[in-house]
């Protein structure tokens, strides 16, 4: 390892200044929704995934040593041509800069229940956190390498365990726990040997020839998740990704269509004995094994994209906040408006929004963020009835209108412009109501007059709703 000095310092402002507009967007790295789906038997993980379907909205957090220089996340250590690295810079004195920034990430600042709280706010009910990302780096005091946030100048720290601490809090406001744990780890030396070049994400040795190699990988990565089923509370969700780590059977033309080098001998980590082991210490866990069809993929996972219609599997698009999923600086951020258009979009769908958000490397989340969550948590107060506990229909849009039911009532969900004055009245052809129905403004908790004529319902909408700026959606319930 190389020592962070004055050059190394100098060096991760060149990087973050370099990196602060990449975005982790090109097909190449993105997960994209497997197609297959095999629905889950163990009436415990119906249960738990019937009740993480009703949740609708949550918070991913990625955060780690890329947080340092405010990088895109692990995959600049990836040596594939889709990544963009400082042409000075020498790749294999990159990885080693980059495997040096445990020795300076210090988060003084982290306080796990603000994020807790922000998270609240915005309306959110469930969580997934990166207990680690490709890189290796653990956010949590694993006993299966020194390469962790508990072994670096944080480890006084009274809640140096990130991860342990980051569970209690949200698991006090009753949100449901997502351990997110990536497959590969290229800083181990079971998966990336120093004996040979890294030439892409995949394990860098024959794993056929040195089968014994890969069997200590798998059990590394057995006992490290064994830990976190063991060790760290209630955990709903273990969340896996790195997809190309899977048995070579479930290779097909949908894996080969996504451009990720697929080497010719079985990257698989024995699922069934982790998913045994994770049941019988956490019963009912959903295991989203992302992308690899078959059992452990409980919940399908779109990535960065909403699907173009709705789907009757169990699904979650996660998208970032920014560009990025972690922190990187000046990240152009989406609207408040935006995240809800998201989120109507996705509920109406038949699907759970996971968002993207990335702390600080002091251990803060960026104050804008703070202030978008609150915004998006302003409207969801009010209109949170028509999107919690519901479910898809099968006539789900019509134009900038969306719909959802639960129970014997339906709501429809008007889309706004962002930016534009709200309208006088609104229409719709779908779903027509009963004559005799009862139509409520959620916002204000009012019943609303309307008229049908001949295939269309109107509602003009009331001077205070009028008046109201910067709102992002109008919500009715409907009972017939």
């Amino acid at each position: 390892m190389l020592k962070i000095n004055k050059f190394k310092a100098v060096l991760v402002f060149a990087v973050a200044f370099t990196f602060q507009f990449i975005q982790a967007q090109d097909e190449q790295g993105v997960h994209q929704r497997s197609e297959a789906y095999m629905a889950p038997t163990d009436p415990l993980v119906k249960e738990k995934l019937s009740k993480w379907e009703n949740q609708k909205f949550g918070m991913l957090i990625h955060w780690g040593v890329y947080s340092v220089p405010g990088i895109m996340e692990s995959w600049n250590l990836c040596s594939e041509s889709w990544i963009e690295r400082d042409s000075t810079i020498a790749y294999n004195d990159y990885k080693k800069w980059y495997w040096n920034l445990d020795k300076i990430f210090n988060p003084v600042n982290f306080d796990p229940d603000s994020w807790a709280d922000a998270a609240e706010t915005a309306g959110m009910k469930y969580m997934v956190f990166t207990t680690k990302h490709h890189d290796g780096f653990n956010m949590f005091n694993t006993q299966q390498t020194d390469y962790k946030i508990t072994n670096g100048p944080f480890q006084n720290h009274p809640k140096a365990n990130v991860a342990k601490h980051i569970f209690e809090a949200f698991r006090k406001k009753d949100f449901m726990i997502g351990a997110y744990f990536s497959k590969p780890d290229w800083h181990s030396q079971y998966f990336w040997w120093d004996k040979y070049a890294t030439p892409n994400r995949n394990a860098n040795y024959d794993i056929e020839k040195y089968d014994w190699r890969w069997n200590k990988f798998k059990e590394f990565s057995f006992n490290q998740i064994s830990e976190l089923m063991h060790d760290y509370g209630s955990i709903d969700i273990l969340w896996l990704d790195g997809g190309w780590i899977r048995p070579k059977e479930t290779v097909n033309d949908e894996v080969r269509a996504w451009g990720a080098p697929i080497p010719e001998a079985s990257q698989e980590i024995d699922m069934p004995k982790i998913a045994e082991m994770a049941r019988e210490a956490q019963p009912g866990i959903i295991f989203a094994d992302r992308t690899v069809h078959g059992p452990y993929e409980n919940y399908q996972t779109p990535e960065r994209k909403i699907p173009e219609t709705k789907l009757d599997n169990p699904w979650e698009s996660s998208l970032p906040l920014g560009n990025n999923w972690g922190y990187v600086p000046n990240d152009p951020f989406k609207s408040p408006t935006a995240v809800i258009h998201n989120l109507i979009e996705v509920v109406a769908k038949g699907g759970n929004l996971l968002l993207g958000v990335g702390p600080k490397p002091d251990g803060t989340l960026p104050l804008e963020v703070i202030d978008k969550l609150e915004k998006i948590g302003s409207w969801l107060d009010k209109n949170g009835e028509a999107i919690y506990d519901t479910h898809a229909i099968d006539n789900y849009q019509d134009g900038n209108i969306f719909f959802t039911e639960k129970g014997n009532k339906q709501y429809t969900i008007v889309i706004l412009e962002e930016g534009k004055e709200i309208p006088k009245s609104v229409s719709w052809a779908k779903n027509l109501p009963s004559e005799n129905a009862k139509i409520r403004l959620l916002q204000t908790g009012k019943k609303v007059d309307f008229k049908i004529k001949g295939d269309n319902v109107e509602i003009r909408l009331p001077k205070e709703i009028r008046s109201a700026k910067n709102s992002a959606a109008i919500a009715f319930s409907i009972e017939n």
